[in-house]
């Protein structure tokens, strides 16, 4: 596909859903994507890009930050505790918080530095032992313990299980998100974005349908 359908697509599934054109931020995932295509894209104009590891990201984006003003770069990834530091210098999103002792470390960063990224708490919708995430039933207490370290968490993210169907996981993940006060919902990808749209995604995180398939 390319990133003008894609683009095309999201303001289509705004309109149906009621919702303002440009509610729904589109994070293009480059993770794993030639710097080629980054570039490709990037050229068009957007500007806010999704990686999954901080080491990748570190040999990638200064040079582009270099070139073009205003980009936004969104941690989709698990985050390791020792990566933290470096993820805070790098990233203007965390979407990826899911265990106190990366909240602790995270708090004291943010004391640190005086300023923190933007953070959403991964729900393990599926209940997945592989995946990682906190589970539904723990969501409140985790969310309250984050908000307690004085952390600026702005919503929650999910990933389905691949071969659920989408919607009762976004559903949940809203459910959540309402009833502790948080807008952000990262939640949709390339093959359920406009699900997760009218289910009142505010973040969707695409990455084969503007890239094309990844390498690796």
């Amino acid at each position: 596909m390319s990133l003008e359908a894609i683009t095309r697509r999201l303001h289509k599934a705004e309109a149906a859903a009621g919702r303002a054109p440009g509610s729904v931020t589109l994070i293009a995932v480059s993770k794993v994507q030639p710097s080629e295509r980054v570039e490709a894209v990037l050229d068009q104009g957007h500007r806010v890009f999704g990686e999954n590891r901080v080491q990748e990201a570190q040999g990638r984006w200064p040079a582009f930050q270099a070139r073009y003003q205003g980009i936004a770069l969104h941690l989709i990834g698990p985050l390791q505790t020792n990566k933290a530091r470096t993820a805070v210098e790098m990233f203007d999103a965390i979407h990826s918080l899911d265990r106190p002792k990366l909240a602790q470390t995270l708090a004291r960063l943010a004391q640190e530095r005086g300023t923190c990224p933007d953070l959403f708490i991964q729900i393990n919708t599926g209940a997945e032992p592989q995946k990682a995430g906190v589970l539904p039933d723990g969501a409140d207490a985790f969310i309250a313990e984050a908000r307690a370290l004085d952390l600026p968490v702005k919503g929650l993210m999910c990933i389905p299980p691949v071969e659920n169907d989408p919607e009762p996981h976004f559903r949940q993940l809203g459910t959540i998100a309402e009833r502790n006060g948080l807008a952000g919902l990262s939640m949709g990808m390339s093959d359920d974005f406009e699900h997760a749209v009218a289910l009142g995604a505010t973040h969707v995180r695409i990455g084969s349908a503007i890239f094309g398939a990844r390498d690796g």
